[in-house]
């Protein structure tokens, strides 16, 4: 695309794109890069640490992926600590766009990005929430954004002035200029969305989006700032994710599977593991917090599974009977059980090829009902149903959506309710299914919240696993 793409990136990462500038015939083009990646003191909000750069660069050059993350701590110092004690990690000093706390920050209004725009044009926002672990409302000020794309998949268009996005999903929306120069500039701000009871890092980050002017101005601009909803605005979140659905054209079909082969339930949230011996652990009644789904925390082998698998030695590498569906039932969204504590294991999935898939989860209230983004590897998916409360297996399907449902491979488990996606099982190999928690200690990585790995083998080899 030549100089017609402009890349950003906020605890989202956001893309901009002058769909005026693009030339009418694009060449191939071969381009060499060279990268020299060192150790560098870079300063924001007035504290100046060690990070990697790029070409003495921090953003680096425009085709490399930038996180979100920003924390003055050394984050590797976090992640061990939080090991260590089975609590919380330290959330972050800062969001970012494109590497850049901007102006709300201390110390920051030099670091702030800035997107200049013609009046009467027509922008693509390319938008990909970066942040580790944060849902994130993000609007610009006085300006209408247009849906068009969801996890690069069309979406029937529809207008908003903010959108929700999960850590890991991507949003295109396109974003349409004033007739006239304005006179003024606007901030374009995210901050999260919050359903747990953990720590969370409570702060705004902004950007400018500034138009060109014919004219030079001896005066300062007036700012405007967009109205973002309610940390914990849960009705704006359900209802901006009931917009979103497949263009289903002939052109674009959603081919959603009609019918079902396998019917999975697995359970989300925080639990507790014991705390290691001789250790002093933060958790509740000192424990350590837990990522489980269907009360399972996922254990890493020290042999890969797919190598395992292929040399036959599979036998004390994982189990192929993760549980099609709770082995304890209970009140999911009520009082939760007197029990927290989570098992633990490297259990699979084993599914046959071009097997069709619908998979309902539940978020629990273990620990305090919160928000999970579910991820899908391999795979798009359509989410096909959701709601509050437990999931109730013989009304909510009458209500499933098999005509349009969105298409994508993230979603997010609402707090205290559930989702139901579709897919087909017709890429071979381990995929994992993962839901990574707003709130527990397993948000950097530390447990991880998997919900299984799932290798699709043939018919003859795959044990039975319908519900």
């Amino acid at each position: 695309m030549g100089d017609s793409q402009l890349v950003v990136s906020t605890g989202l990462f956001v893309a901009f794109i002058a769909l005026c500038l693009l030339p009418q015939h694009a060449q191939a083009t071969t381009r060499h890069y060279e990268f020299n990646i060192k150790m560098q003191n870079v300063t924001r909000l007035c504290h100046t640490k060690s990070i990697v750069t790029v070409n003495g660069k921090f953003p680096g050059p425009r085709i490399v992926a930038r996180e979100g993350e920003w924390f003055n701590a050394d984050t590797e110092a976090i992640i061990s600590q939080a090991l260590q004690t089975g609590g919380g990690p330290n959330v972050s000093d800062a969001y970012t766009i494109n590497g850049l706390p901007g102006p709300l920050y201390n110390c920051s209004a030099k670091d702030t990005f800035k997107l200049r725009v013609k009046p009467g044009k027509t922008y693509l926002l390319r938008i990909i929430n970066a942040a580790l672990n944060d849902e994130l409302f993000f609007s610009i000020a006085n300006h209408t954004l247009t849906v068009v794309d969801a996890d690069a998949i069309y979406v029937k268009p529809f207008e908003t002035d903010t959108i929700l996005i999960t850590p890991g999903q991507t949003t295109n929306v396109l974003l349409k200029t004033k007739p006239k120069f304005p006179g003024a500039t606007f901030l374009m701000s995210a901050r999260p969305y919050v359903t747990g009871q953990g720590t969370f890092d409570n702060s705004t980050v902004a950007g400018i989006l500034e138009y060109e002017s014919p004219f030079l101005h001896s005066k300062k601009l007036p700012l405007y700032k967009p109205i973002l909803p309610p940390l914990n605005d849960t009705s704006f979140a359900t209802n901006f994710s009931k917009k979103l659905r497949s263009l289903n054209s002939p052109q674009f079909p959603a081919n959603v599977p009609q019918k079902v082969d396998k019917h999975f339930f697995f359970t989300v949230g925080l639990g507790t593991s014991p705390c290691d011996q001789n250790k002093t652990c933060q958790g509740p009644n000192g424990t350590k917090f837990a990522a489980s789904v269907s009360n399972i925390s996922f254990i890493h082998p020290t042999t890969a599974l797919l190598q395992a698998h292929f040399t036959g030695q599979s036998s004390g590498v994982y189990s192929p009977f993760f549980p099609v569906s709770p082995l304890h039932w209970f009140n999911y969204t009520g009082n939760p059980p007197n029990n927290t504590m989570v098992g633990n294991g490297t259990k699979i999935m084993v599914l046959p090829f071009n097997t069709s898939v619908e998979l309902v989860m539940q978020d629990t209230s273990i620990l305090g009902a919160e928000s999970h983004p579910l991820h899908l590897h391999g795979f798009n998916f359509f989410v096909v149903g959701q709601g509050f409360g437990n999931y109730d297996p013989n009304s909510d399907p009458k209500k499933f959506n098999l005509v349009d449902p969105v298409e994508r491979n993230t979603v997010g488990v609402p707090s205290g309710g559930w989702v139901a996606i579709r897919f087909l099982a017709d890429n071979p190999g381990w995929c994992m299914v993962h839901a990574l928690s707003l709130g527990g200690p397993h948000e950097l990585g530390i447990e991880d919240g998997m919900a299984c790995v799932r290798w699709k083998t043939s018919q003859s080899e795959a044990p039975s696993s319908t519900v």
